[in-house]
C-alpha cells in the first residue's frame, strides 16, 4: 500500500512536469479520437524491472487505456521481444509515453546492471547492496529495482540506519566519542555500523564495540587483511571505486557486502521503443 501511494505521487510529479498545461503536439496533430495499440519492444537483452510501474503512467493518466504486460519483473527479455501492449485513446498514449519509458527505461537499466553485479560474485559470501546515491524523489523505484536485479537493499534513508562517517567522526572528534554519543540516544536495536579508511581505524572502530564496518576504499590487500582481523566477529561491507572488472577481486577477500554507488547513481537507462503499430477508428 505505501509503496502504490509513492509511486502514485512520483507519476503524478512526473506528468505535470512533462504536460503542463496540455500535450501541444499530440492536441495538434491529432482529432483527439483516435484509438490503436502502441507496443513496448526491447531493443537489447534486458532485465525487465518496473513494468506495473510502466502501466500504471498511462492508467493514471487515462484509466480507460487497457494496459498488458508481456513480461515479468526479473525475467531477462532479449533484443525485439514485446514487453507490453497498451490500446486505447492515441491522445492518451503519446501524451503519456516519455513519463512511462523515462521510469521503464531507469528501473530496467539499474536491475540490468545489478544482475550483471550479483552475477559477477556468484559463489562468495559477498552480496551486492545499493547506497543513497538515487535520483531525488525516484529512490523507492531505484532501490525496488535493484532487488529485482538480485541486489539487496542498504538503509533507505537517514531515518533507518545508523553509518558514521568521515564527516560524522570528524565532526564529533573521533570514533570512540562518536559511538558514545549514538548508543546513549538510539534504541539498541539499531545497528551501529563506522567507516573506516585503514587499519588503525578499523581497530578503533571494534574497540568502540561497531557491529558493522564499512571499509572505504581500501585496497584489495588491505581488505584481505582487514576480513582476517575481525574474524567474523563484525559485518565488512567494501564500498568505494566499485567496478565490474574488479567486484570479483573483492568478494574474494571474504567481506560480506559490497555496496556499489553506480548501480543508481551511474545508471544506462535499458534500450527500450514504444511504437504505434495499429490505428483503429474513432472512441465511442
Amino acid at each position: 500500500m505505501l509503496f502504490r501511494q509513492a509511486l502514485i505521487r512520483v507519476i503524478r510529479i512526473a506528468l505535470d512536469e512533462d504536460i503542463g498545461p496540455g500535450d501541444i503536439t499530440t492536441g495538434a496533430a491529432l482529432r483527439g479520437d483516435e484509438t490503436g495499440i502502441a507496443r513496448a519492444t526491447a531493443k537489447t537483452e534486458m532485465v525487465v524491472a518496473g513494468i506495473d510501474v510502466f502501466g500504471e503512467v498511462f492508467l493514471t493518466l487515462d484509466p480507460a487505456l487497457v494496459f498488458t504486460a508481456r513480461q515479468r519483473d526479473g525475467e531477462t527479455a532479449g533484443k525485439g521481444d514485446l514487453l507490453a501492449e497498451i490500446s486505447g485513446s492515441l491522445a492518451s498514449i503519446l501524451t503519456a509515453e516519455r513519463v512511462a519509458l523515462n521510469l521503464f527505461q531507469r528501473m530496467s537499466g539499474i536491475a540490468t546492471m545489478t544482475r550483471r553485479y550479483s552475477d559477477a560474485v556468484r559463489g562468495t559470501r559477498a552480496k551486492i547492496l545499493d547506497t543513497r546515491k538515487t535520483a531525488p524523489g525516484l529512490r523507492i523505484l531505484d532501490k525496488y529495482a535493484v532487488r529485482v536485479g538480485g541486489g539487496h537493499n542498504h538503509r533507505f534513508a537517514l531515518y533507518d540506519g545508523i553509518l558514521i562517517k568521515d564527516n560524522h567522526i570528524a565532526a564529533a572528534g573521533g570514533i570512540v566519542t562518536a559511538v558514545k554519543r549514538i548508543r546513549e540516544r538510539v534504541p539498541h536495536t539499531l545497528k551501529i555500523e563506522i567507516e573506516v579508511k585503514n587499519m588503525t581505524e578499523l581497530e578503533e572502530a571494534l574497540a568502540a564495540g561497531a557491529d558493522a564496518i564499512l571499509l572505504d576504499n581500501m585496497g584489495i590487500e588491505e581488505m584481505a587483511q582487514a576480513v582476517h582481523r575481525a574474524g567474523g566477529k563484525v559485518s565488512l561491507e567494501a564500498s568505494g571505486n566499485m567496478t565490474l572488472e574488479r567486484v570479483r577481486e573483492v568478494a574474494d577477500t571474504g567481506v560480506d557486502l559490497i555496496s556499489v554507488g553506480a548501480l543508481t547513481h551511474s545508471v544506462m537507462a535499458a534500450d527500450i521503443s514504444l511504437n504505434v503499430m495499429q490505428v483503429g477508428g474513432r472512441t465511442s
